[in-house]
């Protein structure tokens, strides 16, 4: 059967019309047949089991029952009535009550008529009594399409509202079923469903809406999510081999002074094998002819800007320009402090260019980009501009690029004739999994261990009540010349109580280390850049011992003299952040801690939050934790959110779907790079609809 019938309106299942079909479209997104198809049940009720009265117990589960209805009667109560019928079997008895819809119910019922009926149980003493059963007469059941395992789909208040029960759901399945038929286009090459010992295509969707077992509700569900992340890997993995085919790189062939003697002469400490490892992986790269499109993991501190500026040297010695975008001010002017600091004695002309970069300097940062003359820009946004124009960029470098929308990131392409070279920066360590569906079509390269003589940070859970205690210890540790960060939480919704409690905070901080004896610095949303920047200044140059600040200090500062890190309310930090908020003391040599407040009550998500944090500083670890308890969505943030919109799949829980999918996709692409053979058609026209119609993941590098 063609897939045509699959792209009807909504509105011509027969059962629906206009009103239903409005609902249907504005409350789940259901426009067509093949919507509808794609409604997948929550969960399912097991109707496989019959029970007997007196075979009932007291738990929260449903049950259903055979047996007939022998009275009714009307039972006066405070408010209004309610209807009562006796049911029996030949066990015993139960009463169904109905408290609506009491005068079509008693119309309706047949008494000493065999029914099926289902629901949930209320106890008063030993008596159960079942609230507004779902009421079948046995010989509709025996026949009816609606299996053992029933179906619950998705809802909302305003489709119960409306009447749009979870029964007329099933109805309109039934409807679509028998309109549309069990006859859908095989998409998966048939080797490979035979290898995989795959149910077909029909048997899948109609299995996962009327399953007859829980084995075959199994059977379904694993087909459809396999074929599910199948195409998005398809996607993923064909998009990286038709760039490194069509996409032209700049061949970087020279490896030559400004690298060697750099290298050689200047290079501050050794590398750490890891680094060694990633700079081979980015110089492979570099030098094919391919565009390189290298995602670079490493956690805070692992040393990733010694690794971009290696990689920046390579592009200068092949006669090329390089860029450094950052999200944020402070962070470029920090990259900028850095590397000009590493390459002060070699011939390299570097500048900063932010929003607050003087028209002066800006005109000519401008000219020297154009005639080439600057070598390496550091910026924030303010470098995607249209009048910002380079003679030759080969490189552009993206920190924390997921602060950066995807149209921005396009601009940076469009600054040189043949597309620079792209190295995505990150320290938020993106789980595996995660990383191999966002991700699939970037080259990944982690550093996964911290430079010589960095000491983990000691992490410590406390409770508000050991605050004295945790004070006496920031004393011990100022004395010893070290600073101390004290954070506090900045989450929108409730801004003013978290301006209250940043407040109230740094009173007491402020009579507890008094003047003259102690500095304050104290940094918020609210206050002026210029002030920020003071505040800041007077932290790095040690002028203050304390930081009192919202997380607006989370990414990047680098001040190796802060050595304890106090994060308040920390129940109310996501994992990611904790974990970035740590990063930023651990940068000196010496023990640095990590003190983590919070009240008593904590939900069970808090304490495992607090709990891996206190375990484990292993970035990758905790964004798998992560991961599960807050879902690829979230993670993401919230302009990524919209990538997964799966429909069956679970990024977390199907993993190992995920990987088995991406290996066969690997595979086929081996044999047949374009899908030109005969029985790889079907999968190479779903791609080609795939790439048209701009599904969120083809957007995402």
């Amino acid at each position: 059967m063609s897939n045509n019938i699959l792209q009807t309106e909504i509105d011509y299942l027969k059962g629906v019309g206009p009103n239903r079909a409005d609902l249907l479209r504005s409350e789940l997104s259901v426009y067509t047949y093949q919507d509808l198809l794609q409604l997948f049940p929550n969960r399912y009720l097991d109707r496989t089991q019959y029970y007997k009265v007196n075979q009932l117990q007291r738990n929260s589960s449903e049950v259903q029952i055979i047996g007939k209805v022998i009275n009714i009667k009307t039972v006066e109560q405070k408010r209004g009535n309610r209807l009562v019928a006796t049911f029996v079997d030949d066990t015993g008895e139960i009463e169904l009550v109905w408290f609506r819809g009491q005068r079509w119910m008693r119309d309706s019922l047949k008494l000493n008529t065999p029914y099926v009926i289902f629901g949930k149980l209320n106890w008063y003493g030993n008596n159960p009594n079942m609230p507004h059963p779902e009421m079948e007469l046995l010989p509709d059941h025996e026949q009816s399409i609606r299996t053992a395992m029933q179906p619950i789909y998705p809802s909302t208040e305003k489709l119960g509202n409306k009447g749009i029960t979870n029964r007329v759901m099933n109805k309109l399945m039934q409807q679509l079923f028998s309109e549309v038929g069990q006859r859908f286009r095989e998409t998966l090459p048939k080797s490979l469903i035979e290898e995989l010992k795959l149910v077909d295509k029909g048997t899948a969707f109609f299995n996962i809406h009327f399953p007859k077992s829980q084995e075959l509700l199994a059977k379904a569900q694993y087909r459809l999510k396999f074929e599910e992340l199948f195409f998005i890997q398809l996607q993923l993995v064909n998009k990286k081999l038709l760039r490194k085919q069509k996409i032209k790189g700049l061949p970087f062939q020279q490896v030559g002074s400004f690298f060697n003697e750099f290298y050689n002469d200047h290079l501050p400490f050794s590398l750490t094998n890891a680094q060694k490892r990633v700079v081979k992986e980015i110089r492979r790269d570099l030098g094919s002819n391919a565009q390189m499109n290298r995602l670079l993991q490493g956690d805070v501190g692992s040393g990733k800007t010694i690794v971009a500026l290696l990689s920046m040297l390579l592009a200068l010695d092949n006669g090329f320009q390089a860029c450094l975008m950052a999200p944020t001010e402070i962070l470029a002017q920090q990259h900028y402090n850095g590397l000009f600091d590493l390459v002060k004695d070699l011939p390299i002309n570097t500048k900063l260019l932010t929003g607050s970069t003087k028209t002066a300097a800006r005109k000519e940062i401008h000219e020297q980009l154009e005639n080439g003359e600057l070598h390496i820009i550091i910026g924030t946004h303010a470098v995607l501009e249209d009048k910002v124009k380079f003679k030759n960029l080969g490189l552009a470098i993206i920190d924390e690029q997921h602060r950066f929308g995807v149209a921005q990131r396009a601009k940076l392409w469009k600054k040189n004739a043949i597309p620079p070279h792209i190295l995505v920066m990150t320290a938020t360590p993106i789980p595996r999994t995660l990383a191999m569906s966002l991700y699939g079509d970037l080259d990944v390269s982690v550093i996964d261990e911290l430079p010589p003589g960095r000491k983990p940070v000691k992490t410590v859970h406390r409770f508000d009540s050991n605050r004295l205690k945790v004070f006496h210890f920031i004393k011990e540790e100022i004395k010893k010349g070290r600073q101390v960060y004290i954070v506090y939480p900045l989450i929108q919704e409730s801004e003013k109580m978290d301006y209250k409690d940043l407040m109230d905070g740094y009173e007491s901080i402020v009579r507890e280390f008094p003047l003259p004896e102690y500095q304050i610095s104290i940094v918020h949303g609210k206050m002026k850049s210029e002030d920020k920047d003071y505040e800041m200044e007077r932290f790095f140059k040690a002028e203050t011992q304390i930081m009192v600040a919202t997380t607006v200090i989370e990414v990047g500062v680098n001040i190796p003299n802060a050595s304890v890190m106090i994060i308040e309310s920390a129940e109310r930090f996501g994992l990611s952040q904790l974990h970035q908020l740590r990063g930023r003391v651990g940068r000196g040599a010496d023990q640095s801690y990590c003190i983590l407040m919070s009240s008593h009550k904590l939900t069970n998500d808090a304490k495992t939050r607090l709990e891996t944090m206190v375990q484990t500083s292993d970035g990758f670890e905790i964004a798998e934790v992560d991961l599960k308890l807050r879902g690829p969505g979230d993670l993401m943030g919230t302009q990524q959110s919209g990538i997964l919109n799966l429909r069956i799949a679970d990024i977390v829980k199907d993993n190992d779907i995920l990987k088995t999918a991406r290996y066969y996709v690997q595979r086929v692409l081996k044999e047949d790079p374009n899908l030109a053979l005969p029985q790889h058609a079907t999968a190479r026209t779903i791609l080609d609809q795939l790439m048209q119609t701009k599904q969120p993941w083809n957007y995402i590098s």
